[in-house]
């Protein structure tokens, strides 16, 4: 299903200069990964696993939430950083094992490639993992440009790094669009005058609020987005 939320006066016809993605929860789905590895953690220090459902709403924001969420730790306390470490090292060592993209978004890529409109990832996930990641998963060569928070001075919900993406690709970014399963996403990509996209499908903690981000489209699933790209461009 595909839900309009507000009309933008210059959203463009015809194809889009680019297609730009957040990493997970919307491009891929590392949910299962991160499950693995926070659960194992827990197990090391006898605690009890944690509902992979309550896991995958918080993956979206970062290693920094996971610790949260499982330890009930957060920066400044004594134990934070070594935790931390502990997580995101053994997170490495396990990337891209149950990873995979999100139903219905290989159809939409190679939609995208066979009419040569550029697509792309921006993320606040490190390059040390998103790298490795795309590599694993066979999807390095195919995506025209990635950015990490390694390329920038500011993270999301600042428009920097996606007006890099879409300086490296040579287009105009107020043609271009970006899909994010995340609040920062949907303010950073209007911050840098682009058409936002709200996947209702990822790692989203109060999908009730979901309509209150202010994206120009929410869309249920990849094929979702697809379809109202086809419709768009015919």
């Amino acid at each position: 299903m595909v839900s309009r939320s507000t009309e933008r006066s210059n959203e463009q016809p015809g194809p889009p200069s680019t297609v730009l993605f957040d990493l997970d929860g919307t491009l891929l789905d590392t949910a299962p990964d991160f499950i693995t590895c926070l659960n194992a953690q827990r197990e090391r220090q006898n605690l009890p696993g944690l509902p992979p459902d309550m896991i995958r709403r918080s993956v979206s924001n970062g290693a920094r939430a996971m610790v949260k969420l499982g330890f009930g730790l957060e920066p400044g306390h004594a134990d934070y950083e070594r935790t931390h470490g502990e997580f995101l090292d053994h997170y490495e060592a396990h990337l891209a094992v149950d990873s995979c993209l999100f139903p219905g978004m290989d159809a939409l890529l190679s939609w995208l490639e066979a009419r040569a409109i550029p697509w792309g990832i921006v993320t606040n996930k490190p390059e040390r993992f998103t790298g490795p990641l795309l590599k694993g998963l066979e999807l390095a060569h195919r995506c025209a440009v990635t950015i990490c928070p390694d390329h920038v001075t500011n993270r999301k919900p600042h428009p920097e790094s996606l007006l890099l993406a879409a300086d490296r690709l040579g287009v105009d970014p107020r043609k271009g669009i970006y899909v994010g399963d995340h609040l920062r996403d949907i303010q950073a990509g209007r911050e840098a005058g682009m058409f936002t996209v709200a996947a209702r499908y990822g790692y989203i903690e109060e999908p009730e609020k979901l309509a209150e981000w202010q994206a120009d489209l929410i869309v249920d699933d990849a094929a979702a987005l697809l379809q109202w790209l086809q419709s768009r461009n015919a």
